[in-house]
């Protein structure tokens, strides 16, 4: 994969630290993808909006650069168990786990299984014992990046790459996400795409305790 491909390298736009690193992380879970068959444009999508909105609310979550290289790595893989014979949540995390080549430790890979995981219906729970192996701000880790990726995912239900940047302005109990679309969109789908977004942002409302708001801006 060349370091300009368009579909990976920008999703880390501004640089964390460890570039290289990060790269590498990002062309090996892009690569584990591959083999699934995922849908890029979607992944991509999302990976590219968790990374604005974990940007956005580093006031909320004050995580580091480490951090945001295991979310976007979680945003790339999110999907690919959509053909397993488990529920695909639960299988991407075993699929994350059990692939060694990562440039991940076990801890890690767990981390960024975890929070691809944690995309959808079910929220962590210490009922899960991958989840509940862990200990107390690495769970908090996970809730907090889960939250990022669920509403990231939601900001792209249809698949369609309609949200071009979200920018977010917290106000005291409020988080108000004002999003930049990117092509034509008609007032019912504007509607459906913020009732989704809303639904799939539940979770960061808990995790951050914060009043979520959807807005379209130019």
């Amino acid at each position: 994969m060349r370091e300009s491909d368009p579909e990976v390298v920008p999703v880390f736009s501004p640089q964390p630290t460890g570039t290289s690193s990060a790269t590498q992380c990002l062309r090996a879970v892009v690569a584990l993808a591959r083999r699934h068959q995922y849908d890029a444009g979607h992944a991509h999508q999302v990976a590219r909006l968790a990374a604005q909105l974990f940007d956005a609310l580093r006031p909320l979550h004050a995580l580091d650069s480490s951090a945001r290289v295991w979310l976007i790595c979680a945003a790339i893989v999110h999907d690919i168990a959509k053909d397993s014979q488990l529920a695909h949540d639960a299988a991407v995390l075993r699929i994350v786990l059990n692939t060694p080549h990562l440039p991940f430790d076990l801890p890690t890979r767990r981390l960024v299984g975890l929070i691809a995981r944690y995309h959808r219906k079910a929220a962590p729970s210490n009922q899960h014992p991958h989840f509940a192996a862990l200990m107390g701000r690495e769970r908090e880790l996970v809730r907090q990046l889960a939250a990022i990726l669920r509403l990231a995912d939601g900001l792209d239900s249809g698949h369609r790459g309609l949200v071009g940047r979200v920018r977010c302005t917290l106000k005291q109990s409020r988080i108000i996400c004002r999003c930049a679309l990117a092509g034509e969109t008609t007032p019912e789908e504007r509607l459906l795409l913020k009732q989704r977004a809303l639904a799939k942002g539940s979770l960061l409302q808990g995790v951050f305790g914060c009043r979520l708001s959807i807005r379209w801006s130019a």
